[in-house]
């Protein structure tokens, strides 16, 4: 099977991840696969999804402190941190 090419790679990352509350841990993890091997930033979309169990995050405990933005993950207990953009 030929890989897709970085803009197709990119449309269907895209796509799948506009619908992310139907999809399994499987799925999530095979996109994420397919972005490495194509070369393809997944850049705000990497936030969706526990970096450990690749578990979606979009009903998880979050907390916001001291400019960073904390959420842990409902299954597996792994704190997420990410720095909140001020302008």
């Amino acid at each position: 099977m030929k890989k897709p090419s970085k803009t197709d790679a990119g449309k269907q990352i895209k796509e799948f991840f506009d619908d992310l509350e139907n999809k399994t841990i499987l799925d999530i993890r095979k996109m994420k696969k397919l972005a490495m091997n194509c070369n393809v930033q997944l850049n705000e979309l990497r936030k969706k999804f526990c970096k450990r169990c690749y578990f979606p995050l979009w009903d998880s405990k979050i907390r916001i402190k001291k400019g960073i933005k904390t959420i842990e993950c409902k299954n597996c207990g792994k704190v997420n941190r990410w720095k909140i953009k001020t302008s």
